[in-house]
């Protein structure tokens, strides 16, 4: 039997083990080279070369504001990771506690007082800590502060008063510091007394000091407490007298009171009807905006979105359908109420549509003692300017 054997060349390669990276896996310069075989010269081929490491190719993506490259300022200020998620579970538990809306339980006191004499507080709050005295100003302060601990509920007032606390503080800081802080970089133009022939004014040992708190290059004077003071108790009393009024009187009744006010004004010429109607629409109104932004946060916190895979771009691009959704929401939202106000007789001419505010006003007891209250108060605050 007459067999044929043909000898095939073959290749052999180096075993991989098993922790191969990509640094072993092609090599740039292959060179096969030929091992001397007895059998056949040329059948067998091996690689000797160690692998070289491939280089990546990464692609960046830069926005410039010029030729020259450069990024803007703005991609520093971009949050990025965790951060975004955070703003927005902030947002949404910033507006989960009523902000300016009506709390119809716990009843207090406040509930039953009649609304124009509490439109009258309101207009007395506001003058007060611009003409009273420094006392005075952190005396309606605490007041306020104890009124809205014993008035509203515990969830409402401690977000409350936390948020509006810190803005005045913040505020106080900066004005306390800021206004007068510094101290001016100039020589006086009037010569010493030693060298106008007359005695040395002897040190006041006490009494009367302009400055009150130093704190390094700052300094803390009467003029800079007396206007960060002012600012920071005017600024926490007319937040804070504004959400006690609001979250005890309902959208009619305080409308009620104010075209009460306002209802001599109709001798002139001034469109009250149509002014109230607008403060009517616009204290529903607030609910609404408050409601969707709170709906829109938590939409996107639930979707549970992977932050630290998304790109700068991407982000705001988010964000961005955040707003944009708010909007629509509460163009919509208008859009019902105006077809609504439409379908009851509503025709644009507010004189002839009557509407109807459901408050019986009434004087009572707890008007009286407020009234008694409010009198002591202005007296007091007139009287500290002289006795202080």
């Amino acid at each position: 039997m007459n067999c044929k054997v043909h000898t095939l060349p073959t290749v052999s390669f180096p075993s991989f083990s098993a922790n191969y990276t990509r640094e072993t896996l092609i090599s740039r310069n292959f060179k096969p080279q030929f091992l001397p075989n007895h059998s056949h010269p040329r059948t067998q081929l091996s690689w000797k070369k160690t692998l070289e490491p491939l280089k990546l190719i990464k692609l960046k993506i830069r926005s410039a504001v010029g030729d020259n490259g450069e990024t803007g300022k703005w991609v520093k200020w971009i949050p990025k990771g965790v951060v975004p998620e955070r703003i927005l579970r902030l947002i949404s538990g910033a507006t989960s506690s009523p902000i300016c809306q009506f709390v119809s339980s716990p009843t207090t006191f406040l509930h039953s007082m009649d609304p124009r004499i509490k439109l009258v507080w309101l207009l007395v709050l506001v003058i007060l800590p611009a003409r009273s005295h420094i006392v005075m100003r952190f005396g309606l302060v605490i007041y306020l502060a104890v009124l809205s601990i014993w008035i509203l509920p515990t969830q409402v007032w401690m977000d409350q008063l936390g948020r509006v606390a810190l803005l005045s503080g913040i505020l106080f800081i900066m004005l306390g510091f800021g206004s007068d802080g510094v101290p001016p970089l100039v020589q006086l133009r009037t010569p010493p007394p030693s060298m106008m022939g007359l005695p040395n004014l002897p040190a006041a040992l006490g009494g009367y000091s302009y400055l009150v708190m130093k704190l390094g290059p700052l300094q803390l004077t009467r003029k800079g407490l007396s206007v960060a003071s002012t600012s920071a108790c005017l600024t926490f009393t007319i937040f804070q007298s504004a959400s006690l009024c609001l979250t005890t009187t309902t959208p009619e009744q305080l409308a009620s009171a104010l075209r009460w006010f306002m209802l001599p004004l109709t001798r002139i010429g001034v469109p009250v009807a149509e002014i109230i109607l607008t403060l009517l629409l616009s204290l529903r109104f607030i609910n609404l905006v408050f409601d969707e932004v709170r709906n829109a946060a938590l939409g996107i916190v639930a979707r549970r979105i992977n932050w630290q895979q998304l790109t700068t771009m991407e982000t705001v691009d988010i964000f961005f359908m955040y707003v944009r959704r708010i909007f629509k929401n509460i163009f919509s939202h208008a859009e019902q109420i105006s077809q609504a106000m439409i379908v009851r007789g509503f025709r644009g001419d507010s004189k002839s549509h009557k509407i109807y505010f459901l408050s019986n006003s009434s004087i009572g007891i707890a008007d009286i003692v407020s009234l008694l209250c409010l009198f002591a108060l202005i007296g007091a605050s007139i009287m500290s300017e002289y006795l202080l």
